[in-house]
């Protein structure tokens, strides 16, 4: 009985689960139906917003390109306004410019007719003038000589004498007028120049120092002189080939003489042989090693020297080249003056000068000591030591005024600055000093005659003749061929020359002496 209901309850189910399905079913057909319904109705609606929308925005786009087209068509007819404007101004300035041009071809064309009347009328008048020439030349010779028949000369003898004697009164109103102001600039500098010169030589007092190119090496007996030759002469040779000085052993007694025109190695090789002879141990490898060591203390002794200089003038900052080449001065010679007490002698002459003068005394000293630097370069060019000196003095960064004054000082360039005329001054105050310098008699003599004869060579001078030791020539002329303004041009000619042609210290004192002599006796 269980069993049969259990089985009804399942029959039950099973056919209750049969007709929910079945009636699920059909509610869901009809479920989809609506919504494909709804669907549809929806996709139509949605097409028909889209239609109406395109069709609102194709007209708004009409309405934008009319609007566009509209406003393009007023900007292109603008532009072709404007143009048609333009060209309207070129056509009118086209047209103004061509009547200007033709009024202008109207004006040449009168005006060259113009001128061919006038080049008719003016080769008219040119053939009447070169009728009127011709005949004034004829009338012109005629004249010229009647002329040359009544004076004796012909018309370029005379002109000849009219240049001739234009010449000479120009000259000599110039000669005047130059002795004029010579003389005014004299009365007021002459006195200040004096006195500046005078206080510098007073003011600076050195001694004459004399050199020549031997040096005496004195021994004690006569037999070293034997040991300092060696065995067949050959310590001599070694030493001579050592040092590069002649050494000469002679019958002088007690008494080597050492010759050679460089200061230094005399030195070097006095020095040496002292040592050697003291030593005792002469031959020729002593003396190689004796000289090595006698040159190395003394290229020590010439950068003491120089420091020493240039700390005892007050100079500074020199380079140690040009230090060098200071101590080195101390070995050479000018004319028998040492250069190194010419050069600080000339040094303190232009602090002194410099000073008095109001100008840079450092500058002016510095100058003076290093103006003869060129006289003792390691190796000799052949360039004037002015020259020369200013090169070493721009190489070593010296100041511009100083190496003007250096190059200057014998005129070998223009003078820049003020401290060149003061340097040169000042070299010739101290070479122009009695006993500073002497001379060769050759030599001496030899610069005599030459003033002497330059003298001579002008036309008028009768006699001339160099005294003061050369210091001044006096030229005596002819009072009949030489006037006084003709003696005064004569002076300034010869000095003229002799400072272009010769070489001399110091400066030279030219006097032209032009008298008359009236003589009578009484009976």
């Amino acid at each position: 009985m269980e069993i049969v209901e259990i089985l009804g309850y399942v029959f039950a189910v099973i056919a209750g689960i049969a007709i929910g399905v079945v009636v699920g079913r059909f509610l869901l057909r009809n479920l989809l139906k609506q919504q494909e319904v709804a669907a549809q109705n929806k996709v139509k609606k949605i097409l028909k917003d889209a239609e109406n929308n395109a069709e609102i925005l194709k007209k708004n786009k009409l309405l934008e390109a009319k609007e566009k087209f509209l406003q393009m068509k007023a900007e292109h007819e603008q532009e072709v306004n404007a143009k048609n404007n333009n060209i309207n101004q070129r056509e009118n300035t086209m047209k103004q410019k061509e009547q200007s041009v033709n009024q202008r071809m109207e004006n040449f064309n009168k005006k060259e007719q113009e001128l061919d009347k006038q080049k008719s009328v003016l080769e008219k008048q040119t053939e009447i003038a070169i009728k009127k020439q011709e005949e004034v030349e004829v009338l012109k010779n005629q004249h010229l000589k009647q002329l040359e028949t009544i004076a004796g000369l012909s018309a370029e003898e005379a002109k000849e004498q009219l240049v001739e004697n234009l010449k000479q009164e120009a000259r000599t109103q110039a000669m005047m007028q130059v002795k004029d102001i010579v003389d005014e600039a004299k009365l007021t500098a002459s006195k200040e120049a004096k006195k500046v010169v005078i206080q510098t030589i007073q003011r600076t007092a050195t001694e004459a120092a004399i050199e020549n190119s031997v040096s005496i090496f004195h021994i004690e007996s006569d037999e070293i002189k034997g040991r300092v030759i060696g065995r067949e002469g050959r310590n001599i040779r070694a030493l001579e080939a050592a040092t590069g000085i002649e050494i000469i052993v002679d019958d002088t007694p007690e008494a080597i003489i050492l010759s050679g025109f460089d200061p230094v190695r005399r030195e070097i090789a006095r020095l040496a042989l002292h040592r050697l002879v003291t030593d005792g141990r002469i031959h020729p490898a002593r003396i190689e090693e004796i000289v090595a060591k006698t040159k190395k203390q003394i290229e020590d002794e010439i950068v003491e020297i120089g420091e020493r200089t240039v700390i005892d003038l007050g100079i500074h900052g020199l380079h140690p080249e040009l230090i060098r080449m200071v101590g080195r001065m101390r070995y050479r010679s000018s004319y028998g003056q040492n250069l190194l007490h010419h050069s600080r002698e000339v040094a303190n002459f232009c602090a002194t000068m410099a000073a008095e003068l109001g100008l840079n005394a450092k500058m002016a000293k510095r100058a003076g000591l290093l103006h003869d630097i060129g006289k003792v370069p390691d190796d000799n060019p052949e360039l004037p030591h002015a020259i020369l000196g200013m090169q070493l003095a721009e190489k070593y960064k010296e100041h511009p005024e100083i190496c003007n004054a250096i190059g200057a000082h014998h005129d070998e360039i223009e003078m820049t600055s003020m401290i060149s005329p003061i340097v040169q001054a000042c070299d010739a105050i101290s070479g122009a000093r009695p006993g500073a310098r002497r001379e060769v008699v050759e030599s001496y003599i030899k610069r005599l005659k030459d003033l002497e004869e330059l003298a001579l060579s002008y036309p008028g001078v009768e006699k001339t003749f160099a005294i003061q030791a050369g210091r001044e020539l006096r030229v005596i002329v002819e009072s009949e061929r030489i006037t006084d303004a003709q003696a005064e041009l004569l002076a300034a000619d010869i000095s003229t020359r002799i400072q272009t042609e010769m070489t001399y210290p110091g400066q030279i004192k030219v006097t032209v002496i032009r008298e008359t002599r009236s003589v009578a006796f009484a009976k």
